[in-house]
């Protein structure tokens, strides 16, 4: 997935189309507020729990990267980064 920015403070990366597919189904009426999506995510050495947010526009999710992970695996906007998303209740 591809590190993009919208600005100093928010580093996103969209969830591919067909695993968002995936995910919106397997979530189907069980999504938070907003219609978000609880994961816990690991990229590299680091694993946190958040939350995906629906891209609506792109029909996809988006996974907010915190300054503490881009730092502790050492990305910044413009790198790819391999995933790992496993759903959470």
């Amino acid at each position: 997935m591809l590190l993009w920015q919208v600005d100093p403070a928010y580093h996103y990366l969209s969830v591919p189309v067909e695993a968002s597919d995936v995910i919106a189904e397997l979530k189907r009426g069980r999504t938070r507020g907003y219609g978000t999506v609880a994961v816990e995510a690991t990229i590299g050495a680091t694993t946190w729990r958040t939350s995906l947010l629906r891209d609506a526009e792109n029909d996809c999710y988006l996974l907010l990267l915190k300054k503490a992970v881009r730092a502790a695996e050492g990305l910044k906007a413009g790198d790819r980064a391999h995933v790992r998303l496993q759903l959470v209740d």
